[in-house]
């Protein structure tokens, strides 16, 4: 099970919850960013459109950790029970 931590501005898709946990199945290579995103949409339709871009990269107001670790690509392996935390940088001036 994945556990998926939602920044505040995504949380309208997810009815203000704040983390949630995906059932994925496992595949022969293991479990990567871009499995967890697919899952995210399907639960949550157009999440993913607000975390990757059309070039199927992480967009740039986005960091993602998968446990302790920034990773900045999709093919970023995650673990079977990991942490995954979404979050959205803020900006002002």
């Amino acid at each position: 099970m994945i556990r998926v931590v939602i920044p505040s501005q995504l949380e309208s898709y997810t009815d203000h919850v704040r983390e949630v946990e995906l059932a994925l199945p496992a595949t022969a290579q293991g479990l990567r960013l871009a499995d967890v995103v697919a899952g995210l949409d399907a639960a949550y339709p157009g999440m993913a459109f607000r975390i990757v871009d059309e070039q199927q990269h992480i967009r740039r107001h986005i960091a993602i950790f998968v446990g302790e670790q920034m990773v900045r690509t999709l093919d970023a392996p995650v673990p079977d029970d990991a942490r995954v935390q979404i979050v959205g940088a803020l900006s002002g001036g």
